[in-house]
């Protein structure tokens, strides 16, 4: 495996003109689209990673097939690759291609179309699995995606503190009374693979039974290394107040698309159906727009001739976009250093786009993103691990 660097050209040379082979890595950046993207690991497994959705990684051909940048003249051109090859090649080496056009569609703008847990409701859209414990989402049979584990559990007057040892990657907990038909459960705090501290869970004076819903989300598989075994979900017993909580239910939410196979993806196709229904039976409260629950937004944008784009997801939070129902990734802006999606030309079609957006935490205020004609690599703080 050689580097796309100045040397390249010379080892190259000389694996060639051996009868060799080779591999320039990396040669070109893609993207992680759906949930392809792995992670890194470090001295354990709470040295946890995540890869971004773009696999650019500064390449000289870069994520949409660009070559017009100074690293592909400085590490390509410069250092005699193309020239090398064309030496030890049969064949007469392809032209360089031109960069694909890009296009800026405008401001997107989105309606909150669905609730997470009045989705998974309906029982024709999601199937339930029963256990004693808490199981790994490969138990159950799922790959991708997420997994809400429920349970119930005796509250007390001062709170109770909840405890999981192990949790593959990010868990966001809520709680609600039985009671209370058709509100939702209530955001109490997230446990992560890299800090899974104690949380409490507050009395929610309801009597002695409250709910707990722990929505956890497998965020890329080790690509290496002694942990490359890397089960997700819940693995380990989910302790209340030192004890073990048992009797659980586990509801896959895998958001079939991409990686498994042509299966419908119902779910967004639920949240896409809302959008289209007539305003008036769609309109959420205004004080419901802005809460800090997973939840659907959904808008549409035109093209009138079809190229690539990108979305920027400034000033949202994390989830994951869908457009014309194919997964384009995970955004996480609050993070970074991603803020744009790449949304290849194939994706889209002329006259109307539908673009769902699975966001866990909160929207952006104005509802809105934008397609741009450019990737950017300047959200987030690098060194914050709080979300």
């Amino acid at each position: 495996m050689l580097p796309s660097s100045c040397r390249g050209a010379i080892f190259l040379e000389k694996i060639l003109s051996k009868n060799g082979s080779a591999v320039l890595y990396m040669a070109h950046g893609g993207t992680n689209f759906g949930f392809y993207s792995g992670a890194n690991s470090g001295a354990n497994e709470s040295d946890y990673k995540p890869d971004l959705t773009s696999y650019d990684y500064d390449a000289p051909i870069r994520e949409s097939g660009d070559v017009d940048n100074a690293k592909y003249e400085r590490y390509t051109q410069a250092s005699a690759l193309r020239r090398v090859i064309a030496k030890y090649s049969a064949e007469p080496l392809t032209s360089v291609p031109l960069n694909n056009k890009k296009t800026a569609y405008g401001s997107i703008k989105l309606e909150k179309t669905a609730f997470l847990y009045d989705i998974i409701d309906n029982k024709n859209l999601v199937h339930t699995v029963e256990s004693e414990n808490p199981t790994s989402m490969e138990a159950i049979g799922q790959m991708f995606g997420f997994v809400l584990y429920v349970s119930e559990f005796a509250a007390k007057g001062n709170g109770n503190a909840l405890f999981i040892p192990k949790v593959h990657d990010r868990g966001q907990v809520f709680i609600s009374c039985p009671k209370d038909n058709g509100k939702r459960p209530r955001y109490v705090g997230l446990i992560t693979r890299w800090s899974n501290r104690p949380i409490n869970l507050p009395y929610l004076k309801c009597g002695s039974r409250n709910k707990l819903y722990i929505l956890v989300e497998n965020m890329g598989r080790l690509n290496y290394g002694q942990f490359m075994f890397d089960r997700k979900g819940i693995l380990s017993s989910v302790y209340l107040d030192g004890r073990p909580l048992y009797k659980w239910k586990m509801l896959p939410i895998p958001f079939h698309n991409l990686n498994e196979g042509q299966k419908v993806n119902s779910i967004i196709l639920d949240a896409r159906k809302e959008f289209l229904k007539d305003t008036a039976h769609r309109k959420l409260k205004d004080q419901e727009i802005l809460n800090s629950e997973p939840a659907f937004y959904t808008g549409h944008f035109n093209v009138d001739k079809v190229t690539d784009t990108y979305i920027s997801f400034r000033g949202w939070r994390k989830g994951i976009a869908f457009v014309n129902e194919f997964n384009v990734g995970r955004f996480w802006p609050s993070r970074g250093p991603q803020c744009n999606l790449y949304v290849p030309a194939p994706i889209l079609r002329e006259g109307e786009n539908i673009l769902v957006i699975f966001e866990l935490e909160l929207p952006n205020p104005n509802l809105l993103v934008s397609s741009v004609d450019h990737p950017d690599f300047t959200c987030g703080l690098a060194s914050s691990k709080s979300s």
